[in-house]
């Protein structure tokens, strides 16, 4: 109890300091777009089912209406077809939702170059200077494009997004020990991944080898490079492919 009791106290005084990566989820969060013939999701929305009125004089509640890949989420092994046999939302473990992360910024290359993609040397050039990534640890991928998150067509921006080659994506799969990746885009592929090959790389090897992926974060900015440690705990729903999740950091101050 002395371990948990000294963590409270430290986030209580501020010497842990909780910053929360989450983009809000309203109706005007942006969303994926598939061109024909594939189906979308649909956008986030409240009904409301009573508000303190005849429908139920004492309480507000609404339904919600949203999909397992809308605003801030968390895609499981089975979201993609090379993880199909692997774990559905629910059987995730739960030592995997709290785990170190690690922060890779490239914000400014992403402003020269909306297609900037991250490759396998700038992972190991980071390396060099910052140690190895973590073992059973986020991958926080940041490009700035959170800055964008409250206009659909600028984050979207013509399928014109940054992301992560094929080249890496593959190296971080099958050759990293870290856990998953976490990205400030509508998903973890570039916009122009449909054209790669193999297509969405980063969802074809990550998921394929039993990882996760993270999107839509805000507030990388705010991390350090390495030290801080991420909670990110999806809804478990059984057969679930992914959910909305609140992704918050703690940081040592």
């Amino acid at each position: 109890m002395s371990v948990l009791r000294s963590f409270m106290d430290s986030v209580r005084n501020g010497s842990i300091e909780v910053i929360d990566l989450t983009a809000p989820l309203t109706e005007k969060t942006p969303i994926l777009q598939l061109p024909e013939p594939f189906s979308n999701t649909i956008p986030f929305r409240l009904e409301e089912i009573s508000r303190y009125d005849d429908r139920g004089p004492a309480w507000y509640w609404n339904d919600i209406h949203t999909g397992e890949h809308t605003g801030t989420h968390f895609d499981a092994p089975i979201h993609w077809v090379t993880g199909a046999d692997g774990q559905d939302v629910s059987q995730v473990p739960v030592t995997s939702l709290l785990a170190p992360a690690v922060v890779l910024d490239f914000a400014a290359q992403a402003a020269e170059d909306p297609d900037f993609l991250l490759q396998i040397e700038h992972v190991q050039e980071w390396e060099r200077v910052n140690g190895a990534l973590p073992d059973g640890g986020w991958l926080l991928y940041r490009t700035g494009w959170d800055a964008r998150s409250d206009d659909q067509d600028q984050f979207l921006n013509g399928a014109r997004t940054p992301g992560i080659s094929v080249e890496c994506a593959k190296w971080l799969a099958e050759e990293t020990p870290i856990l998953g990746v976490g990205v400030e885009t509508v998903g973890t592929d570039a916009g122009a991944a449909h054209s790669f090959e193999p297509a969405f790389p980063c969802h074809s090897f990550l998921l394929g080898a039993g990882k996760y992926g993270l999107t839509q974060l805000r507030g990388l900015d705010r991390l350090p490079v390495t030290g801080a440690v991420v909670v990110a705990p999806p809804l478990p729903i059984v057969g679930g492919s992914g959910s909305p999740v609140r992704v918050l950091a703690l940081v040592e101050r």
